[in-house]
């Protein structure tokens, strides 16, 4: 109960309330004003209270002495002596500074719940009286359950009828859906895309989506809060005001010497130096699309040194388009192959068939209507069109059907193969007529951020989950040296944590769930905000709100300024309060423009940080 009503105490409103009363003692005081009860007491118990309260509680059960301490001798030593004001101004400075702290503190949300979403909250579960829909609660290991297309897997398991393509990028970064069949794993939480398939339930309490919330629950736990330099620099400051002060009464005689010392030793200044040019940097980092929650993090993104991207949606606009059309018979032009390909898959919702589509739309070629059409999970898709049969699928499809791939023409495939491109070829009746080779498409500002990256002597990498192929493809065009593929997401935590361990200052920019826990580990986490979804924003520290990477190298660059600007901060409040200091002990200033002067020092800490807004 008591704490509550210290942290309403220090709560804006109440910090309002403090100030009013402290400006309108102010006034009092200026035009002589007596009164029977001046309102600086008000301000007094209103800020003055949680400041004693933090810090008989940081000494007695922490055992550790803190700013508030200094303040708190501070305000008894001026009250003892009737200079209240002084006692109140000191008290409210500091309520000022805790609440402009507050407001950099990190309030990243911990998105279990979205997490947990992802695995529907029933199964379809196959017993003796057929299919029977229950709550996961009932749902146990070898249980047997069937999950139609267009439906999210519930458990991990394996299938043990059927074949399908599972979307799955959620949850390891893959740009397409991978081809499942019998005997193959398939997650919780994952898509699945087309056949109806059965599997042999492996986990339901332990599941890979399960794992993962515990991965970036424990990358939080792992990122330590950052200290302001005041409270690193308090047990310093306290012992030697009081040292000082009791100095000054013992040679002058004089106890309101020994009180404004105190008062001007109270570190105001020093505690707005750091928050105010943080929030000066963020409100410049919004205007731009810049959302950072954490001043820590601002602070951390000057000592970057190296880049993590995570590869598709980050990297690369995570849309699937055509890149190359091949025909190997002089009967089919490109524009025929394309045509006859999207015919074949006019109804279907694969995503390479509606980039194949959106391809020969854009084109106004013609899409027939095929007829006998048979989808093949996995495989392909084959039809009629104009009494002639036609196949559009993977290897396995031509195999299946007697059709040879030559080997010239398998060379030419393995070429667009060692590029990470995914393929489909084109048969018709019993010969191989064409190939369309579809990738995910780089941002076109991608490669001239990397190369501003390096000229600020930052390396960059790549860590996906995607085929080793597509990954070294992408990193050869954009110019990155260090690609790690075939990542799970305990994969990426573990390469990030040993790329700190090796003295790298690590930011991980990603877009995907998969990407959540390392975001987290990672010194500084960015998160695209336009695609990301809430659990990939959550866990991250800074999100990028239009997914625009041109702002990571000025966002570096604020980051190098903003510290430039809180050292310059800090050292003109410590040059303030030294001068301050020598004017207390040779009698020139009294507690009540000593605290005045604290005034004039911390304003001039604002109007520096100020110019950080406007850049």
């Amino acid at each position: 109960m008591f704490t509550q009503f210290i942290e309403y105490l220090s709560g804006v409103k109440m910090t309002i309330v403090s100030t009013l009363c402290l400006l309108v003692s102010l006034a009092f005081l200026i035009f002589d004003i007596s009164i029977p009860f001046d309102p600086i007491w008000f301000t007094i118990i209103i800020s003055g209270l949680p400041i004693v309260y933090h810090a008989l509680k940081s000494l007695f059960l922490r055992r550790k002495i803190t700013s508030p301490l200094l303040i708190t001798t501070a305000m008894i030593a001026a009250i003892s002596i009737g200079e209240i004001f002084a006692a109140g101004e000191v008290a409210l400075i500091m309520a000022v500074g805790e609440i402009l702290e507050d407001i950099t503190v990190d309030k990243a949300k911990q998105g279990m719940e979205q997490l947990l979403k992802l695995t529907p909250a029933q199964a379809r579960k196959i017993s003796s009286n057929g299919d029977e829909i229950v709550d996961i609660s009932q749902i146990s290991p070898n249980d047997i359950l069937r999950i139609l297309p267009g439906e999210i897997i519930p458990t991990d398991g394996i299938i043990i009828s059927g074949s399908t393509s599972v979307n799955q990028a959620n949850l390891t970064g893959e740009s397409l859906p991978v081809d499942k069949s019998v005997n193959d794993n398939v997650m919780a939480g994952t898509l699945n895309c087309f056949g109806v398939i059965e599997i042999k339930v492996t986990a339901v309490t332990d599941t890979f989506l399960q794992k993962m919330i515990s991965l970036i629950q424990n990358a939080q736990s792992n990122k330590a809060p950052t200290e302001l330099v005041i409270d690193k620099l308090a047990s310093i400051l306290v012992p030697t005001s009081l040292l000082v002060a009791l100095l000054t009464y013992f040679i002058t005689g004089e106890v309101i010497r020994a009180v404004t010392v105190l008062v001007v030793f109270c570190p105001c200044a020093l505690v707005l130096a750091t928050p105010i040019s943080i929030i000066s940097a963020m409100t410049s980092a919004t205007k731009k699309g810049i959302l950072i929650k954490s001043g820590a993090a601002l602070e951390m993104m000057g000592k970057v040194d190296m880049f993590v991207f995570d590869k598709t949606g980050t990297l690369t606009l995570g849309n699937i388009g055509i890149t190359d059309i091949l025909s190997f018979n002089d009967e089919y032009s490109t524009q025929n192959i394309l045509s006859i390909t999207a015919s074949l898959e006019k109804f279907s919702e694969h995503p390479l068939a509606k980039a194949i589509i959106d391809g020969a739309n854009n084109l106004n070629l013609t899409i027939s209507s095929a007829q006998n059409i048979t989808v093949l999970p996995g495989k392909g898709i084959f039809g009629k069109i104009n009494n002639k049969m036609y196949y559009a699928g993977n290897s396995t499809l031509l195999h299946d059907n007697g059709i040879v791939i030559a080997t010239q023409q398998m060379k030419q495939l393995s070429s667009f193969k060692k590029q990470g491109k995914t393929l489909i070829l084109i048969a018709e009746n019993d010969r191989l007529i064409g190939c369309i080779a579809l990738a995910d498409t780089p941002r076109s500002e991608a490669k001239d951020v990397i190369e501003q990256l390096s000229s600020l002597s930052c390396n960059t990498a790549i860590l996906s989950g995607d085929h080793q192929s597509a990954v070294l493809n992408l990193a050869t065009s954009l110019g990155v040296k260090n690609i790690y593929a075939n990542l799970l997401p305990s994969d990426k935590v573990d390469t990030i944590v040993s790329m700190q361990k090796n003295n790298s200052f690590v930011c991980m920019v990603g877009d995907g769930i998969n990407d959540a826990a390392s975001l987290k580990i990672a010194n500084v986490g960015i998160a695209m905000g336009k695609l990301g979804n809430d659990i990939t924003v959550d866990a991250a520290d800074i999100v990028l709100i239009d997914n625009n990477l041109q702002l990571l190298p000025k966002l570096k660059l604020l980051s190098i300024e903003t510290l430039r600007v809180i050292k310059e901060n800090l050292t003109i409040s410590l040059l303030f309060n030294l001068c301050c200091i020598s004017l207390s002990v040779f009698g020139l200033i009294g507690p009540f423009l000593g605290a005045i002067l604290h005034n004039v020092s911390s304003l001039v800490v604002i109007f520096n940080a100020a110019k950080l807004s406007r850049r």
